[in-house]
């Protein structure tokens, strides 16, 4: 008692549910099945439209933060350019000031425009750096005039040398030179120290090249220990000097002695200028520019930082946005999606189920859903009548089924028949190839007869002639000009035995082939033109009654790799045709077989005669199986029937015609010169061939 108390809320709870369902089901039965499939749709059209509105309105605030990213990326990339610059332009001076050109000069000013150009256009454009481009442009500037002083100090060292030390050093060198040779006798008290005095002018000029070029404060130091060194020894050759040339060149030795020094000490100075002007105005002003590079970019990576979190906040809050939305609208659809496809999968099951109850014989059992009024309500009633028509086509298969077994025999016995017809054809086309074989077997052996029997004659006269010759030698009466005259009829008979045989010979090894070729049908590499010639040559004889000329036309060097024997009797039919069809009643004629390259993988081979033609309804029918003009003549209508399966299942190629009355017959027939490797049987079917 008290599980049935417990169990009976739970029942009703089902069954109201159950009720509940099928009140939903049939109320959305009432729509057509295109407008709850397209209620669907639009749902989800809905859904798309409000999440692309809800994306818009992110994309809004993601593009502005996204543009703070890139103007500060920018503005990084800038920074970066304007520090490359500066540190290119302070190399360029570097090496302008240890080696001046004018190339390195007018890179510099290059250089300097284009650090100038791009402050002042894209610096002061630039939201992130235009409080700062007018500090950069000032570090710039005196990063240039320091350029322009140090320039300037360089201009002055490079004059100075060569006014005050390369100058004087020349001018104190020809002194030593005129005082040297105005002292006649080396051992003159003058000459030691004219000597010390020379050595340290030497050593001095050395000195002050080594410090122009190195800089290297020793060097200064020794150029000024030697030039006093050269002071101190003037006095003294002074009061050794005995001639007034002599004096008055240390009067001058002493002058230049002075400007040397003071040169070397102004270099000095002026060396030292320049370092000044590399370490603070360029270096400094480098390092000064580099500072504020490494400042900005500081800020740009701050900014840089804070937009990416801007970006990053924005791009979250459009997921959520996004997200919460999709899967409101997911769960609705999931709703309304389930309860469409309930309203039709239901019914459709259940009509279904009538339908397999129906095929499996169990007319009984009546199709649900037939009083609704939708799609499925139709196939319904459809089905309903389906059953009923069933149910008389049950009655209706029982009457007919003793005629069908009586349809049934009359159908084995047209089968075998037609069974019959096919091995028919097959014989009738086998029959033809063996008449074509033995046309050709019969006009070989009727050519050979004839060089084998006059080699017969030759061979008995000549027989004959040496047993006579024989007696008389026997007998001792034989004469000079009778051995003359056997030795030449037997060199007559002798080369007339080896002309005939070697006629018959070849007529043999010509026929031999070709019927090795038809007999076997076997693939293998040929020369087209000795394959034809051969066959040309078994086909002569049976010609020979003919007024008909037959050539061939085919180029050196054409190898195939295809089937001889089919192609010999595609060949062989064709002449047979042309002799009986082309050239009826003994008429004269021409045949000629020519053959040329369509590519590099094809050959065209045309068969022509100047025979009678054929209308257009004859070209219509000629390749078809059985068509023949000649029936009452003996004709099968098979010869180019065989001639295009041929041609176009064995060999792979195609066939052509064209012909008009009294206007003679070409055939062309395109075949590859390698043969496909799967060719069919040669057994031709039936079907019928109208002209490519």
């Amino acid at each position: 008692m008290a599980i049935s108390e417990r169990s009976h809320p739970a029942a009703l709870h089902v069954r109201g549910g159950s009720r509940l369902r099928r009140l939903i089901e049939r109320i959305v039965r009432v729509l057509p099945i295109r407008w709850r499939i397209l209620s669907i749709a639009a749902l989800n059209t809905a859904v798309v439209v409000i999440i692309a509105a809800l994306i818009w309105d992110g994309a809004q605030g993601l593009g502005q933060a996204w543009d703070d990213v890139r103007q500060v990326r920018e503005s990084d990339d800038l920074l970066a350019l304007l520090g490359g610059e500066a540190s290119r332009l302070q190399d360029l001076i570097h090496r302008y000031i240890n080696q001046p050109n004018a190339e390195i000069f007018g890179e510099i000013l290059l250089r300097r425009e284009a650090l100038l150009s791009t402050l002042s256009a894209r610096g002061a454009a630039d939201p992130m750096l235009a409080g700062s481009v007018g500090q950069l442009t000032e570090v710039t500037e005196q990063f240039l005039a320091g350029f322009n002083d140090l320039r300037a100090a360089q201009v002055t060292i490079t004059n100075t040398y060569e006014n005050q030390i390369l100058k004087p050093s020349k001018d104190m060198a020809g002194l030593y030179g005129l005082i040297e040779a105005a002292t006649v006798n080396r051992d003159e008290p003058i000459w030691p120290a004219l000597g010390k005095s020379h050595e340290a002018f030497t050593a001095t000029l050395l000195a002050a090249n080594v410090y122009y070029f190195s800089l290297a404060a020793e060097a200064a130091a020794e150029a000024g220990r030697n030039l006093d060194l050269i002071a101190q020894t003037i006095p003294v050759l002074v009061d050794f000097a005995g001639t007034d040339l002599q004096r008055d060149s240390l009067r001058l030795l002493r002058e230049r002695t002075d400007t040397v020094r003071q040169g070397l000490a102004q270099l000095i100075d002026k060396f030292a200028t320049r370092d000044r002007l590399l370490r603070d105005e360029i270096d400094g002003s480098q390092a000064a520019m580099i500072g504020i590079i490494d400042n900005l970019s500081g800020q740009m990576r701050a900014h840089e930082q804070k937009a990416q979190e801007r970006f990053d906040a924005a791009l979250a809050d459009v997921y959520r946005r996004v997200a919460f939305v999709a899967l409101i609208f997911l769960g609705v659809i999931v709703l309304i999606g389930t309860a469409v496809s309930r309203s039709i999968s239901v019914p459709l099951r259940q009509l279904r189920d009538a339908m397999y109850a129906s095929i499996s014989g169990d007319y009984e059992r009546r199709v649900e859903g037939t009083e609704e009024e939708d799609e499925i309500g139709e196939m319904a009633r459809a089905v309903e009548i389906f059953r009923e028509n069933a149910i008389a086509k049950r009655r209706a298969e029982d009457e007919l089924r003793t005629s069908k077994e009586v349809a049934e025999g009359a159908r084995d016995r047209a089968e075998r028949a037609l069974a019959d017809l096919r091995d028919a054809q097959r014989s009738l086309i086998e029959a033809e190839k063996l008449a074509a074989l033995g046309s050709l077997v019969a006009g070989v052996a009727h050519e050979v007869n004839n060089p084998v029997g006059i080699s017969l004659t030759v061979a008995s006269s000549l027989a004959r002639r040496c047993e006579l010759f024989a007696m008389e030698v026997h007998d001792g009466a034989v004469r000079r000009s009778r051995l003359d005259d056997f030795v030449d009829s037997s060199r007559d008979a002798a080369q007339q035995l080896v002309a005939n045989l070697q006629r018959a010979g070849e007529l043999i090894q010509s026929f031999k082939q070709v019927a090795v070729d038809r007999s076997h049908a076997e693939r293998r590499i040929f020369d087209l033109r000795e394959s034809t010639e051969q066959i040309v040559v078994s086909l002569r004889p049976g010609l020979k009654s003919k007024p008909l000329t037959l050539a061939v036309e085919i180029p050196d060097d054409v190898t195939m790799d295809s089937y001889p024997g089919p192609y010999g009797q595609v060949l062989t039919n064709l002449v047979i045709n042309a002799v009986v069809h082309g050239f009826p009643d003994g008429r004269p004629g021409t045949i000629v077989v020519r053959a040329r390259p369509v590519d590099a993988g094809h050959v065209e081979i045309s068969f022509v005669d100047d025979g009678a033609g054929m209308s257009e309804d004859l070209q219509r029918r000629v390749f078809d199986p059985f068509f023949t003009t000649r029936r009452s003549q003996g004709g099968t209508g098979l010869g180019l029937h065989i001639v295009y399966n041929l041609v176009t299942r064995q060999l792979g190629g195609r066939i052509a015609l064209s012909s008009a009355p009294d206007r003679g017959t070409t055939f062309r027939i395109t075949l590859p010169l390698v043969a496909p490797r799967d060719a069919p049987s040669d057994v031709p079917p039936t079907n019928r061939m109208t002209s490519p």
